[in-house]
């Protein structure tokens, strides 16, 4: 397993972190089996786990808490803050998410007492909240910082411009700035190569990728001329993704043909070549990959000592040209201005105005 340094903080880190978000009700319920897999990264060198209070509500931090037992000093712990938690009677759920002092004050301590820790070493802002000045959240992630409550601070699929604005702040205002950041990133997906890894090789950023393999595309599971069935798993909960009958789909199975046989001319699987993808990137600190079985854990951490050369690279390139995105990364963020009608377009009675 390789190491590196965490954008600047002297955590070292190995090159592939065990992500969380399939343990609990949305993927493994079976709390045990999941404390094994990641007992069983541990035991192959992974001391970097990621996880969120947002992912099962909550349960997939419980089950990490508990694995780690007795191990807590050997792991750089890893989770998440911003989206709305808990459920309950009308206005209970209010100010639970988003990004203000109030809600992470909150946040931090019921993640701690899930976590069953004393402290969190990286604790990162899940997404972008225009309903907050960035320096509201600057300001208190610096207070926890000096609590001791957590190590460093981060921030998770920020546009490169929401990352340069929080850095702005943090210089204007002498807080403390964000260490690291967790964005999309495969061969399907290289749209950050153009401005969000720049940015965070320009202010020494630590950079955790997410979604090696393309939502599933780069398991090898899903063929071109391949029936999908759409009755069950992520087909059935999210068919738009996987129709193999949508074009946008299709340009996806074209250029998964094409890779496969990249792997296959290297002696290595799809998956192993989608793995070592993304920590090939010189900005690349760390790849998330996110098991939801031992077996899948088994497969994926095969691609962790797999070291790319160049003429493999030159022809993913050819395949999936640099910056470009095949698809746009699912759960990436999007800005308000696109998003929210209402803010690009003028109010009907000034639209006749000269």
């Amino acid at each position: 397993m390789r190491y590196r340094i965490l954008g600047g903080t002297g955590i070292e880190v190995s090159a592939h972190c065990l992500g969380t978000m399939m343990f609990g009700a949305v993927g493994n319920p079976d709390h045990e089996d999941c404390a094994r897999i990641i007992h069983a990264a541990l035991d192959q060198g992974i001391n970097f786990v990621d996880t969120a209070d947002m992912y099962s509500g909550g349960e997939s931090e419980e089950i990490v808490g508990k694995a780690l037992k007795g191990r807590r000093d050997e792991v750089v712990l890893a989770t998440k803050v911003h989206f709305h938690m808990g459920e309950g009677e009308p206005g209970q759920g209010r100010n639970r998410s988003g990004n203000s002092r109030r809600w992470i004050v909150q946040a931090v301590e019921e993640s701690l007492r899930r976590l069953d820790t004393e402290w969190i070493d990286l604790y990162q802002v899940h997404r972008p909240d225009h309903a907050t000045d960035i320096e509201e959240t600057l300001s208190v992630l610096s207070d926890l910082v000096r609590a001791g409550k957590i190590r460093a601070f981060g921030c998770s699929t920020f546009p490169a411009e929401e990352i340069v604005e929080a850095h702005r702040v943090s210089e204007r205002r002498a807080l403390p700035r964000f260490r690291t950041e967790q964005p999309p990133y495969s061969i399907l997906a290289r749209g950050i190569e153009a401005d969000v890894l720049p940015v965070a090789q320009r202010y020494g950023m630590g950079v955790m990728t997410w979604s090696p393999l393309a939502s599933g595309f780069l398991s090898g599971k899903y063929r071109l001329g391949e029936p999908v069935d759409m009755t069950r798993g992520r087909a059935a909960l999210m068919p738009a993704r996987f129709d193999p009958s949508i074009p946008g789909n299709v340009t996806k199975l074209e250029a998964v043909e094409q890779l496969v046989e990249v792997a296959d001319s290297i002696g290595c699987s799809l998956p192993e070549l989608a793995v070592a993808f993304p920590v090939a990137h010189p900005a690349v600190t760390s790849v998330i990959i996110g098991p939801r079985t031992m077996d899948q854990l088994e497969s994926l951490i095969k691609g962790a000592g797999l070291v790319l050369d160049d003429a493999t690279l030159d022809r993913i390139d050819e395949i999936v040209p640099p910056g470009h995105n095949v698809y746009h990364p699912d759960g990436a963020w999007k800005p308000p201005a696109l998003t929210d009608a209402a803010l690009r377009r003028r109010p009907l009675g000034d639209r006749a105005a000269g």
